[in-house]
């Protein structure tokens, strides 16, 4: 993979959290697919565009876009090769001819000028070494007016499973975790960071809402723990504890998991940040 920046998150991505994620697909799908919806209205895609999905991992909203795009087309870019490879399966499989995936750093990948209409992302853009470098390099991907559409994480007590997973702060070493603005899956969570971003980036017609969706996360609370618990951030809490300690965030986090066991499955309410700008006419 040349042009890469992005050395830290390549290796986690291209590690274990990659092959987690490649291996429970259909699970993490279960997690975030309610955000597909108001993601592409947002987005308005038509049938001739040529789509731009960031953070793709297994394609999922990639091939959602090569749909509506039917008669245009659709390039999901990710530093994952494990889910990439899920990806193309997956599209191989659904006899998608107008998708293609490609192993990049958005970052700093020389994408042609003005080769796309939209950019879209669901949870993709939240890992950039210098986000407004990034932004600045999708943009000039962008056609004079396209746009772009992403989700992204906000806050902590707006989300069910972060509130569970917060339980364990007197057991894992959590301090910062869930702050907006630290790197990770938070970088994005201020709505006044994120313009400042996209401004300074070169985007115009900036829209930031809170948009909420539910996400099933397991078949009961064990299930649903687990998942959470041996994702990349918390096997990396985890590891940094002994068995004992282990075992008791694992309990703690079944105990606050258990009131959302319904009819056979654990649902949780998640609210992102729906971000909708333009690059300049």
């Amino acid at each position: 993979m040349q042009h890469l920046v992005n050395t830290d998150q390549a290796q986690a991505w291209n590690g274990y959290e990659g092959s987690h994620w490649a291996r429970n697909q259909d699970r993490w799908d279960a997690v975030n697919g309610g955000f597909n919806a108001p993601l592409l209205a947002a987005a308005a895609l038509t049938d001739r565009d040529h789509v731009l999905d960031i953070g793709c991992g297994a394609g999922s909203t990639t091939r959602l876009a090569a749909r509506r795009s039917a008669r245009g087309r659709a390039l999901g870019l990710d530093l994952s090769a494990p889910m990439l490879e899920q990806a193309r399966r997956t599209a191989e499989r659904e006899d998608l001819g107008n998708v293609t995936f490609e192993q990049a750093d958005a970052q700093a990948h020389p994408f042609e000028a003005g080769a796309f209409d939209v950019m879209i992302s669901r949870f993709g853009v939240m890992f950039f070494a210098d986000p407004v470098a990034a932004f600045a390099n999708i943009g000039r991907a962008l056609r004079p007016g396209g746009r772009t559409a992403f989700v992204c994480a906000t806050r902590v007590e707006a989300n069910e499973w972060l509130r569970a997973f917060s339980t364990l702060r007197d057991i894992l070493p959590m301090e910062g975790f869930g702050a907006p603005g630290g790197p990770g899956m938070f970088s994005l969570a201020d709505p006044d960071l994120v313009r400042e971003v996209l401004s300074a980036a070169g985007f115009q017609d900036i829209e930031v809402a809170e948009v909420e969706a539910y996400g099933t996360w397991g078949r009961d609370a064990a299930d649903a723990a687990a998942l959470l618990l041996e994702s990349g951030p918390g096997r990396y809490l985890t590891s940094q504890v002994g068995p004992e300690e282990q075992e008791r965030a694992r309990q703690r986090l079944i105990d606050a998991l258990r009131p959302h066991e319904d009819d056979g499955a654990v649902r949780l309410s998640s609210t992102a940040l729906l971000v909708t700008a333009h690059r300049p006419q």
